[in-house]
C-alpha cells in the first residue's frame, strides 16, 4: 500500500514564511508609518505684493469755530471843546500865580496860596476837564463833576434835550450830561440857515435846479443827542445791554478839595 509523498523538513518553513509574507503584505498593515509630503509653504506660495507709495500729507486745516468773534471797538467819547479850552487856561492860570506867590510871597502868603490852589484845582478840573459821556454798544457812561454814572440801554427812558441835555432812567431819575451843554445860540444859527434853504427851495436857485427835499439841520450837541438816542433804540433789547444803573461818586476829586478847604479855613481862622 502506497502513502502519500509529504513534504520535506527543508520545504516546510520556506513555503511558511512564503506565506506570512503574503499576509503581511495583503492585510495587516505594515507597523512602519508613511511618511508625508511636507506642506507647501504659504508665504513662497502666494505672489508677493508691492507696497503702496506714501500718500502727501494734507495741509491741516484750522477747525471752524463755532461764534465768530465779535469785533470790539473803542467807546465813542463826546467832550465839550469850550469846556476842555477854558478848564487849561485856568490851570496854566492858576500854575502861573500860584508858582509865583509860593517862592516870592512872604508870611503865610505861600501856605494860604498852596491851601487855596489845593481847592481850586480840584474843582477846576471836575467842572471843565474831567465831563464826558462815552457810548458803546452796552451801556451808556456818563462822567460829571462829582459822579461817574453807567447806564445800561435797557434801563434807558430817554433822551431828553432842553435847556439841558438828560438822560432818564428806568426809575425816574435824571442825570444831567455835563460834557454834551445846549447851545442856544447854536440852534439859533441853525434855524437862520433852514430859513435860508427853505426859501431857496421854494424859489428855486440861481441855476435853475431846485431841491427836492429839506436837509435835516442840526446844532452839534443836538446831533450828538439824536446819535444816542438811535443807539439806545437799536440796543436795548440787546443782551449785553441789560442791567442796573450804578452811581460812584468821584472821591479822587471831592477829598483834595474837602482838604484844601479845611486847610484854608483854618488858616484864616488862625490869622
Amino acid at each position: 500500500m502506497t502513502t502519500p509523498d509529504r513534504p520535506s523538513s527543508q520545504e516546510q518553513p520556506e513555503t511558511r514564511k512564503r506565506s506570512a509574507a503574503s499576509t503581511s503584505s495583503e492585510g495587516t498593515p505594515s507597523s512602519e508609518t508613511p511618511k508625508t509630503e511636507p506642506a507647501p509653504d504659504t508665504a513662497q506660495a502666494r505672489p508677493r505684493q508691492t507696497p503702496a507709495a506714501p500718500r502727501p500729507a494734507e495741509p491741516a486745516k484750522p477747525a471752524p469755530s463755532a461764534t465768530p468773534a465779535k469785533p470790539v471797538y473803542q467807546d465813542r467819547a463826546y467832550r465839550s471843546p469850550g469846556g476842555l479850552a477854558g478848564g487849561v487856561l485856568l490851570l496854566g492860570l492858576f500854575v502861573w500865580l500860584g508858582t509865583d506867590a509860593v517862592f516870592t510871597g512872604e508870611g503865610r502868603t505861600p501856605w494860604l496860596t498852596l491851601a487855596a490852589l489845593l481847592l481850586a484845582v480840584p474843582l477846576v478840573v471836575a467842572f471843565s476837564v474831567r465831563p464826558a459821556v462815552f457810548a458803546n454798544d452796552d451801556r451808556l457812561r456818563v462822567r460829571n463833576p462829582f459822579r461817574v454814572i453807567e447806564l445800561p440801554w435797557a434801563s434807558v427812558v430817554s433822551l431828553r434835550s432842553g435847556y439841558s441835555n438828560e438822560v432818564i432812567d428806568e426809575a425816574g431819575t435824571k442825570y444831567q450830561l455835563w460834557a454834551v451843554p445846549v447851545s442856544l445860540r447854536a440852534r439859533k444859527k441853525v434855524a437862520r440857515q433852514q430859513a435860508r434853504e427853505s426859501g431857496r427851495a421854494a424859489k428855486g436857485d440861481s441855476s435853475g435846479r431846485t431841491s427836492l427835499e429839506e436837509r435835516t439841520v442840526r446844532a452839534e450837541t443836538d446831533q450828538i443827542m439824536a446819535d444816542l438816542r438811535e443807539l439806545c433804540e437799536a440796543r436795548a433789547k440787546a443782551p449785553g445791554s441789560q442791567g442796573e444803573p450804578t452811581v460812584r461818586w468821584a472821591w479822587e476829586i471831592m477829598a483834595p478839595a474837602a482838604a484844601g478847604a479845611v486847610l484854608l479855613t483854618i488858616l484864616i481862622a488862625l490869622g
